[in-house]
């Protein structure tokens, strides 16, 4: 019998989309083909047509951080010109960071990511940094949600809102970038394909046992809620008129 492992790596792509087509016109087990032990084909580790890379994962995640830096931004934005702001939404905010990017995501770049690296003696001087503003992230973190649970935050509390959602604003903005340029690309040199995909295999594992489900698709819709609360959802506000 005829099975998709003796194939060479170089016709998985369309093999792949082969068996799609056999698979929909129930002519996959009439043909005797096997499918056992396709992993990863054209450079995905998951089925489904919502196939993501190890470093995709990553990056869309820090796509959900960038989305929070904004929402900070306008927020501290109407806490220094003294608008009215619900420090609820602030605090909806912070708490996404802790339990999707902190607790999640760097735990993920921090058991997983990070040693390789230092384990290779490359790029250790930037782990080492990121590891630091990790550290940093977090206390600020603790402090926002700390300000943002107040019944009646005096002029001080608000003044330290500001200051701390802008900090990891200007600390986070350059720290992601970074990863997504430097670190991430660098994962592909350090470590093989198959190994690649397995990492991927285990965030996926990883996110579904963290969170009961898609962490990644739970974290968009609060972020998005939180957006609508502020009005800044709509896209076509960071239009400039020029």
């Amino acid at each position: 019998m005829k099975t998709l492992e003796n194939t060479n790596a170089t016709d998985e792509c369309s093999i792949e989309n082969r068996r799609a087509f056999l698979t929909k016109t129930g002519l996959l087990i009439a043909s005797g083909i096997g499918v056992t032990g396709i992993i990863g084909s054209c450079g995905t580790e998951k089925g489904g047509d919502d196939d993501v890379t190890t470093n995709e994962d990553l990056m869309r995640e820090h796509g959900v951080l960038k989305r929070i830096l904004l929402i900070y931004d306008e927020a501290s934005s109407r806490l220094a010109a003294g608008k009215d702001l619900n420090l609820v939404l602030v605090g909806q905010a912070a708490a996404l960071i802790k339990t999707f990017v902190e607790d999640y995501h760097e735990k993920l770049e921090e058991d997983h990511l990070f040693p390789r690296f230092e384990k290779a003696g490359q790029l250790v001087d930037l782990t080492k940094t990121l590891r630091i503003q990790h550290h940093k992230g977090r206390i600020l973190t603790t402090r926002i949600i700390a300000n943002a649970k107040r019944s009646n935050p005096t002029p001080d509390d608000k003044r330290a809102m500001v200051q701390d959602m802008q900090a990891f604003v200007r600390m986070y903005s350059p720290h992601e970038a970074r990863e997504d340029t430097v670190l991430f690309p660098a994962l592909h040199k350090l470590i093989s394909k198959h190994e690649y995909d397995s990492l991927g295999e285990d965030f996926e594992k990883k996110e579904k046992e963290q969170f009961g489900g898609d962490g990644f698709d739970m974290a968009v819709d609060k972020v998005t809620e939180i957006e609508k609360s502020l009005n800044i959802y709509d896209l076509n506000l960071f239009t400039p008129n020029v």
